[in-house]
């Protein structure tokens, strides 16, 4: 059975059409970010439409034979987005991202200890996800917030645009604070906190069932011979999550996009919200997981090459001819949107430290590429805590398809590292996996198969072991000079 994976993420929209579990082709379209304040981080959903047009249109152009026999259509997406439409069903202001940390004072009230909102959605208050962006809405746009019919995420905004209907899965409902996660359904008490109703939120499924069929004018544009199943789908890494195969308690991946995350698949709801640890629903019935989140992966590589005036493969290629006998000669530190596990600190910023005279810039990639990998063992200590230790895992995202970060990941964490078959397309891939459980091609989500293995090195894993608590004291001087970012009340957004 022939399948479609469509990826929106934060970089670009990202579509795969998959024969069984052999990939024929994919197409890329690239998305900017919008900052109209510091520390703001916005979208445009009509940006991401525009780009899934024109990865459908290459791939129709390209394939037309493939694409005439799909019979699925999976979605992944980022998640913690707030797509707010009024009752005409148009965008009332661009959506506000995950990576957004104005709302970081409306996450307090959400805390209040009778919202028993650690208890019900299984995670703190943290201002990249979606109730805290909707109480920032009210407080500084309260025109907008009148007239919002419908709160959607990014995907679901897209599947509206694919179907007609408002839907969502469990995966990336549990990012927004709303979710009674152990229930799977909608928490009436977490949304009146924010002056919501269940009536806005959108019908929820799981991510392997039917939700929805294509439109007839987009079965017409792309030449399907007939409407597609859309599948429930998946938040990114979920997603990520069915694409490695990681679908059974104690399966683990690390995820270098442009955030990084630790994931660790559970067979119950394991809450460890003291801890930064996200609990949240897998895209597959019956399942749950727990992640560390940091949130400039790969876009702590992206911004340095922007700094640096040389793209990411000339930088990580000048380190080819550096030692590799351990940590940089610098230090970096990777909070350039804020911290999520286990600091929950959307105020706190990045930068280097202990620059000399003599330092090179392939010393201070090598340091970015650690201070990441740092950041990454923070979040595998919190998951250690709440009980959960990683003994190995796969590497899912762009930044993993390079094997200097590999093994510095490997080397810093200390566990071994697989780099998989399709890693790098392990959203998009785990979307289109989830449209062929939908249209009735099986529940198959078997584990790709493995093509290059990183083991820890324990010299350096000594040498790290060493620096990583110097390292970690870096937060708390980050914290001192970090000062909260002031937003100014800006002008609302005409309805699209």
């Amino acid at each position: 059975m022939i399948t479609l994976g469509l990826d929106l993420g934060t970089s670009g929209v990202k579509a795969l059409l998959l024969d069984g579990d052999a990939t024929i082709a994919t197409a890329t379209a690239p998305l900017s970010v919008q900052r109209p304040a510091p520390g703001w981080s916005e979208q445009h959903p009509h940006d991401w439409w525009q780009a899934t047009e024109r990865c459908l249109d290459e791939l129709a152009a390209a394939h037309p034979r493939a694409m005439a026999a799909v019979r699925g259509i999976g979605l992944s997406g980022q998640m913690h987005g707030a797509t707010l439409l009024d009752a005409s069903h148009a965008v009332l202001r661009p959506c506000i991202l995950w990576n957004d940390g104005r709302s970081g004072a409306q996450c307090e009230p959400l805390e209040a200890p009778d919202l028993r909102l650690r208890q019900i959605a299984g995670n703190p208050a943290m201002a990249g996800f979606t109730a805290p962006k909707l109480l920032w809405v009210r407080e500084h746009e309260p025109e907008v917030f009148a007239r919002i019919a419908t709160v959607l995420l990014p995907k679901a905004w897209l599947r509206w645009k694919l179907t007609g209907e408002f839907i969502e899965e469990m995966s990336d409902a549990s990012g927004t604070l709303w979710l009674d996660v152990a229930q799977r359904r909608w928490s009436p008490s977490l949304l009146a906190a924010c002056g919501l109703s269940e009536a806005q939120m959108p019908r929820l499924v799981e991510g392997s069932e039917a939700a929805g069929t294509l439109r007839a004018e987009w079965v017409r544009r792309w030449g399907f011979a007939q409407a597609p199943v859309v599948a429930g789908g998946a938040g990114d890494n979920a997603a990520g999550a069915v694409g490695v195969g990681a679908v059974e308690p104690g399966d683990a991946f690390v995820s270098l996009g442009t955030s990084g995350v630790l994931w660790a698949t559970t067979a119950g709801f394991a809450p460890a919200a003291d801890l930064g640890v996200h609990a949240f629903c897998h895209a597959l019935p019956g399942l749950w997981h727990q992640m560390g989140v940091q949130l400039s992966a790969a876009a702590s590589l992206s911004w340095w090459a922007r700094v640096a005036g040389a793209g990411e493969a000339a930088l990580l290629d000048e380190l080819e001819g550096f030692g590799h006998g351990g940590p940089a000669p610098c230090w970096f530190v990777p909070y350039l949107s804020g911290d999520r596990t286990p600091h929950n600190d959307s105020a706190v910023r990045g930068g280097f430290l202990h620059l000399s005279a003599d330092t090179e810039r392939p010393g201070m990639t090598q340091a970015v590429l650690e201070g990441v990998a740092y950041a990454l063992r923070d979040a595998r200590d919190a998951l250690a805590s709440a009980g959960t230790q990683l003994r190995e895992a796969d590497l899912l995202g762009g930044g993993a398809r390079s094997a200097r970060w590999s093994q510095i990941l490997a080397d810093v964490l200390g566990i071994p590292l697989h780099q998989v078959e399709g890693g790098e397309h392990g959203c998009a891939l785990g979307a289109a996996r989830l449209a062929r459980a939908a249209a009735g091609g099986g529940s198959d989500f078997a584990k790709p198969r493995r093509v290059r293995s990183f083991e820890p090195d324990r010299c350096r894993m000594a040498l790290y072991d060493e620096a990583y608590p110097r390292w970690q004291m870096l937060y708390r001087l980050a914290r001192q000079v970090s000062a909260p970012p002031a937003f100014p009340s800006p002008t609302p957004a005409l309805a699209a």
